[in-house]
């Protein structure tokens, strides 16, 4: 993988291959970016990245210049990795080992950007839990962003705060907002 753009674009950044991800596409990841970039100044915002995995999502966040930024991943080796990454880039990222369902239950932390990138294979009900919780215990900031990744099988569009989806290949990204 790949930092598309800021402090550290173009450095490729090479996970262990044990790990149990699978990266967003850098194609996938700067429509993504484009995307947000018009909606945001990424040095005022703060970013909850849920299902880390890589830690991909984030370094992109860290290079263009976001300095709040939270990794969530229950996988040990997922968050060494993205902890050591970010320890030697100098990235502000905290990472936390945590069931993503059940920290999203306890946590206080809002953010203006919420990032899920769960297992495409979850089932759709797996999938309405994560806005679910987040709106539920009201974890986006005013003007805030959850964006989650899923596969083009699965269909979020007719879950509470659904906003819109952009597809890109097999990648699908669906938004929502506070009503």
């Amino acid at each position: 993988m790949r930092i598309i753009s800021g402090l550290y674009k173009s450095r490729k950044i090479i996970a262990p291959k044990n790990l149990p991800v699978r990266p967003t596409t850098d194609m996938a990841k700067e429509s993504l970016f484009n995307i947000i970039n018009n909606l945001y100044y990424f040095d005022a915002i703060s970013v909850l990245d849920l299902f880390a995995g890589t830690g991909n999502i984030s370094y992109e966040f860290a290079s263009r210049g976001t300095e709040q930024i939270t990794c969530v991943d229950q996988d040990y080796g997922c968050i060494r990795f993205i902890k050591q990454t970010a320890d030697k880039f100098e990235m502000p990222i905290q990472t936390i080992k945590s069931d993503v369902f059940k920290f999203l239950e306890k946590t206080a932390i809002q953010s203006n950007i919420i990032f899920a990138d769960p297992p495409y294979n979850f089932d759709e009900e797996k999938f309405s839990k994560i806005p679910e919780l987040v709106f539920k215990n009201n974890l986006l900031l005013d003007n805030g962003l959850l964006i989650v990744e899923h596969s083009k099988h699965t269909n979020l569009s007719e879950l509470e705060n659904y906003v819109y989806s952009k597809s890109y290949g097999g990648n699908v990204f669906s938004f929502f907002e506070k009503a």
